[in-house]
């Protein structure tokens, strides 16, 4: 794959991240103040009942602004991310290809399950930081919260100040900044590493896969190139859809993993978390902000395959 090549995958991802973010972001949010809200002591009530009562609980405290929370770390760096995705999809198609066939020539779905599989492992030494930075500033207003329902039940001092601990975040910077300081300097930013990978290998791999699979259906046999807009951005949701449909659990384990208090942690590793979550909640534990994930990842896989197309169209 040449130089020219990797060029264009690189700022059509770049743009195709920042599509999927303005469009999902808000989304996310209330995802990770579902999966990331303590559980509730015996006979109280969760601080947010489900999706919509989180949407009107985060308006009502925090305004518009709080839908965007975290934003900040994942825009300043969804050119990496999203350009490493797409320019290791395409350095998988090259090699899948082989020196024989034409460039640029199109790979079945399944070699796009193998070709996202592939851009999945590269893209988690990029997700894993920068989601650990926007999940710690999502979920610190459910903690802050949870730190005054503990006050007032009488909680004690010690619960109270590890939940406040977590809260304490004046923004991405800062995130990193404590992280780097107090919780296992470089290494500490990678936490979750673990639960990340195995979202996003087998996500990206049933994403890229699907995607492809769609577009060849709704071609019906025809030069996929040639597909309407409304196709590539039904093709896009559907791919973003089967994304959390196969990885959803995993993303509620690296999420609490993250957010977890460095020096007095509730979970062990992955399979320590996701042991300990099961037995506390069964499987609805797992799936906690499935709701407005799902609600997320239509328009907003629509909005970045839309746009990564479209850039890589216009760039030739």
């Amino acid at each position: 794959m040449g130089t020219e090549a990797v060029a264009k995958d690189l700022l059509a991802g770049t743009m195709a991240g920042a599509a999927q973010l303005l469009v999902g972001h808000p989304f996310d949010t209330i995802k990770v103040k579902l999966q990331s809200q303590p559980r509730p002591s015996p006979g109280e009530l969760p601080k947010y009942s489900g999706a919509m009562d989180a949407v009107k609980k985060t308006l009502v405290s925090e305004g518009p602004k709080g839908l965007f929370k975290g934003m900040g770390a994942p825009l300043a760096t969804v050119a990496v991310s999203n350009a490493v995705l797409f320019a290791a999809r395409g350095q998988m198609e090259a090699l899948l290809r082989g020196k024989e066939s034409p460039p640029g020539s199109r790979l079945s779905a399944s070699q796009q399950v193998i070709a996202g599989a592939g851009a999945g492992f590269a893209v988690s030494f990029v997700a894993c930081p920068t989601e650990l930075v926007k999940c710690k500033l999502q979920a610190q207003s459910a903690l802050a919260g949870a730190t005054v329902a503990a006050a007032a039940a009488g909680g004690s001092g010690a619960q109270a100040g590890t939940l406040l601990s977590q809260a304490q975040y004046s923004g991405p910077l800062d995130v990193a900044r404590q992280v780097l300081r107090s919780e296992g300097g470089v290494l500490g930013l990678f936490k979750g590493l673990t639960p990340t990978l195995l979202r996003e290998v087998p996500g990206n791999a049933a994403m890229f896969g699907v995607y492809e699979a769609v577009r060849q259906m709704l071609a019906g046999g025809k030069d996929i190139s040639n597909l309407g807009k409304g196709s590539q951005i039904l093709a896009g949701g559907v791919a973003g859809a089967a994304f959390w449909l196969s990885v959803y659990p995993t993303d509620v384990i690296k999420s609490v993993i993250q957010v977890d208090d460095y020096h007095n942690p509730k979970y062990g590793g992955t399979m320590d978390a996701f042991r300990k979550v099961y037995a506390a909640e069964g499987v609805k534990g797992l799936f906690r902000g499935f709701t407005p994930a799902m609600a997320r990842s239509i328009p907003a896989n629509a909005a970045c395959f839309l746009a990564y197309e479209l850039v890589r169209e216009s760039l030739g």
